[in-house]
């Protein structure tokens, strides 16, 4: 017995045929489009009277005898279409235009462009009283009745196309992530930054404690890492004499995948010479404060259940203090044993190679989901952090900053090591590391401390992914994203 999927398919593969009989191109080469839907809604006063062609998808269509209402879809948004059977002219083989007699060859999801009059009707929809219809692509798919992509969890992001055609409000969600980009490069350039290119392939992976992805190289017969971070080759053009440099550009991290995670994810990260992690400090508290009022137009946010404003004064947490104060570590005298109680009895399941600096961290994300922010945590150990340099008051702590928003990290700086000798010893600490089972150690790069032997300038560094977009949506990291990644799925 045929499904009802199988009739409407025969029914649609009828409707291709006879349109191809009337020598229909059903998919033309050459469109025309004036105005988007939204210009023209939105400006009525402006347009009303005159005479547009338009361009869109099919997505509703009500047959009333000689009177048709229907509503095609571009990415702006709908418009109706107000069609009556004595203002449509006939069908045209050399226009390649259908009359009102043809108009049920089209289907909902047909793309079709489409000229007439602009409008209000009775009810006073702003309307395109249609006399010429073209089709532009013939769907030979029926749209889904509801989109159901929350029956299977990765079934919006499998059928991406559907989810957004079907949720046209996710399309200004992507609108807004390219403006959030463009800004951060606006506001880059107005600082006299400049946007420079880095290797996604290198031979020695770095500048952040994370697991890289491992590829091939056929031409030289050599296995390369997908890059984690810009940062040691950003350093290596400071070492070259550029001053402002940045990179907005994706890396990939081959680590598990949550809310907050992704293995392939954008990121900006710059290098200011002459500059410490105090400047920087005062620079991206004005990134983020340009971002939320050029991208949203409001400094106030309410993430992951956290509420937070950007224009409120920004609040210093001391690393070593907050961790004592809130769950009761010494992260200096404390025990390894006495770290993982402590850990455990929040119900955090450790996994992997569990060393010092690991725990220590653990500690830190118990008391950081507890920070609305927005907050910059400073004064972090030297050895959890393997290339920020010390502060000359205390050699064991870093000038480095974190910033804290909706409990997590959103932005990591620092004064840049660019001592030599310093940056080998540290180096060969977190080799020591990786030997022992911890894949996330970085690796020794004598090339770059052979850069640093020659002389790189007092310099500091920031970088910040799009978890920061993530956070100011409030949507995962998935969500965020216009495809992420996914397991195949196996045919049954």
């Amino acid at each position: 017995m045929a499904s009802r999927l199988d009739e409407i398919l025969k029914e649609r593969e009828k409707k291709v045929e006879t349109l191809k009989k009337m020598g229909i191109d059903l998919y033309p080469a050459r469109s025309v489009k004036e105005k988007s839907n939204k210009e023209v809604v939105d400006n009525f006063e402006k347009y009303e009277g005159k005479i547009l062609t338009l361009a869109g998808r099919i997505m509703a269509w009500r047959e009333h005898g000689k009177l048709i209402f229907g509503q095609i879809q571009d990415q702006s948004g709908k418009i109706q279409l107000f069609i009556r059977s004595d203002s449509m002219a006939r069908a045209d083989k050399a226009k390649q235009t259908l009359g009102f007699e043809e108009l049920d060859l089209l289907d909902i999801g047909d793309i079709i462009q489409t000229t007439g009059e602009v409008v209000k009707t009775r009810t006073g929809e702003v309307s395109i009283q249609v006399s010429e219809i073209k089709i532009l692509t013939k769907a030979r798919l029926p749209l889904p009745e509801k989109w159901a992509g929350i029956v299977d969890p990765d079934e919006a992001f499998r059928k991406r196309y559907l989810d957004l055609l079907m949720s046209p409000e996710k399309i200004l969600r992507f609108e807004r992530k390219a403006k959030f980009w463009s800004e951060c490069r606006k506001f880059m350039a107005s600082k006299g930054f400049m946007e420079v290119e880095t290797p996604v392939l290198e031979t020695v992976t770095g500048g952040a404690d994370a697991r890289p992805f491992v590829t091939h190289m056929n031409a030289i017969d050599q296995d390369f890492y997908l890059r984690i971070s810009t940062e040691l080759y950003q350093k290596r053009l400071i070492g070259a004499g550029f001053e402002k440099i940045y990179t907005l550009a994706p890396n990939f991290r081959n680590e598990g995948m949550d809310d907050e995670h992704l293995p392939e994810y954008y990121s900006l990260e710059w290098y200011w010479a002459y500059a410490d992690y105090r400047d920087n400090m005062q620079l991206t508290r004005e990134l983020y404060r340009h971002l939320a009022k050029e991208v949203y137009g409001k400094t106030k946010f309410v993430s992951r259940g956290m509420e937070y404003d950007l224009a409120e004064e920004w609040k210093e947490i001391d690393y070593l203090k907050v961790i004592k104060e809130k769950i009761g570590i010494d992260i200096v005298n404390s025990t390894d044993a006495e770290m993982i109680e402590a850990i455990r009895k929040v119900g955090v399941k450790l996994t992997g190679e569990i060393n010092r600096a690991r725990l220590i961290d653990n500690c830190w994300k118990i008391v950081r989901k507890t920070i609305a922010g927005p907050a910059f945590l400073v004064n972090e150990p030297k050895f959890m952090s393997p290339l920020a340099k010390s502060k000359a008051e205390d050699p064991e702590i870093t000038e480095r900053f974190h910033i804290i928003i909706a409990g997590s990290e959103l932005g990591n700086g620092y004064s840049e090591l660019n001592d030599p000798m310093d940056q080998k010893s540290r180096f060969e600490d977190q080799q020591k590391a990786r030997e022992k089972g911890d894949e996330e150690a970085q690796m020794m790069d004598t090339d770059f401390v052979e850069m640093l032997e020659y002389g790189m300038p007092p310099t500091s560094g920031f970088g910040m992914s799009e978890r920061v977009f993530w956070f100011m949506e409030d949507v995962s990291g998935r969500e965020g994203t216009l495809f992420p990644p996914l397991r195949v799925k196996k045919e049954q």
